[in-house]
């Protein structure tokens, strides 16, 4: 891992989606960043949601 990067993290990706989710009516589309950062910080955590 590159110096200054940092993994993310469940806990970021839920700070994210709740924010997305909050300024777009409780909706999260599969291609914001928000649902990337999810996928990210499961595939981060060994969840399902890194998927290969």
């Amino acid at each position: 891992m590159a110096k200054g990067k940092t993994n993310m993290t469940q806990a970021a990706a839920s700070r994210i989606q709740s924010s997305t989710a909050k300024s777009n009516g409780g909706k999260v589309s599969p291609g914001d960043f928000a649902a990337r950062a999810t996928r990210a910080a499961a595939h981060n955590t060994g969840g399902n949601g890194g998927k290969k």
